[in-house]
């Protein structure tokens, strides 16, 4: 009788392990990434073709305000996002305290400044108001422009993608930022002509029929320190899948979908 019950025990036990089993890899083979609409919502749907391929269910969770992916992604409602720069991850971090990881770059989205007033940064008159965004982690992004332009000068040592408007040490135009709105809504500004320019993160602008390589009067270009990146929980960026995935997301199918579908408007990127 003992050996019956031993023999039972047994047999119960391999069948819960193998639930485990199957329930772990079915967990492994499936991925669920928060994204921006266009184009990062739209290049990750391409991208389970390939990973389907692979043994991998990709699903795509559209989410169209900055602050809520990584909100997602330590909660642990998705397993990846790919709509941010390593700049805002950092200050993200620093914020709230998020365990999140960077697992590679993909593509970049050219910040364009936009203006139906004026036809370059040189014709912006003196005190120009220039709308952008409310995030702290872009005003180093916001500045490169005038920087490069040589009528904004910040502190020596200090990085532009770390700048903030407080490093601004020469300023020839007296030029001034109004950060009061969040991100989604500075395409609207730029349509009501508010202001003497607005700064649009790309995606926004793609997602409200504006084309940055058209419609922007000044434009990053590919050396861009600010690439988009596939993130993750920390402690997982090494995991197989999240592997496979940025394999996919970084390979030449994927760079000539880009450039297909968007053209200049968004660069994929070109290490590996």
């Amino acid at each position: 009788m003992k050996r019956f019950i031993s023999l039972a025990v047994l047999l119960v036990l391999s069948v819960v392990l193998a639930a485990c089993g199957e329930e772990k890899t079915a967990a492994d083979k499936k991925i669920v990434v928060a994204a921006s609409p266009a184009p990062h919502g739209e290049v990750v749907k391409h991208t389970a073709i390939a990973m389907k391929k692979k043994g991998y269910d990709v699903e795509v969770k559209i989410v169209n305000d900055y602050k809520i992916p990584n909100k997602l992604l330590a909660a642990g409602d998705v397993d990846a996002n790919l709509f941010q720069h390593v700049p805002y991850l950092n200050e993200e971090k620093k914020t709230h305290g998020y365990k999140i990881e960077e697992v590679g770059k993909v593509f970049t989205t050219p910040m364009g400044v936009y203006s139906k007033k004026h036809k370059s940064l040189k014709d912006l008159p003196d005190h120009a108001k220039i709308f952008v965004s409310s995030n702290p982690a872009e005003e180093g992004r916001f500045l490169s422009f005038f920087v490069n332009e040589g009528l904004i000068k910040i502190k020596k040592g200090v990085k532009i993608e770390d700048a903030k408007f407080t490093d601004v040490v020469e300023n020839k135009k007296n030029i001034e930022f109004n950060n009061d709105q969040s991100a989604e809504f500075l395409p609207k500004t730029y349509k009501n002509n508010e202001g003497d320019a607005v700064i649009i993160n790309s995606n926004y602008a793609i997602d409200n029929g504006i084309i940055p390589s058209r419609d922007a009067i000044a434009i990053e270009n590919e050396s861009s320190p600010f690439a988009n990146i596939l993130a993750v929980q920390k402690g997982h960026k090494n995991d197989k899948k999240f592997q496979d995935l940025l394999k996919v997301l970084q390979s030449d199918e994927m760079k000539a979908f880009i450039k297909k579908e968007y053209g200049k408007d968004v660069i994929p990127y070109k290490g590996k």
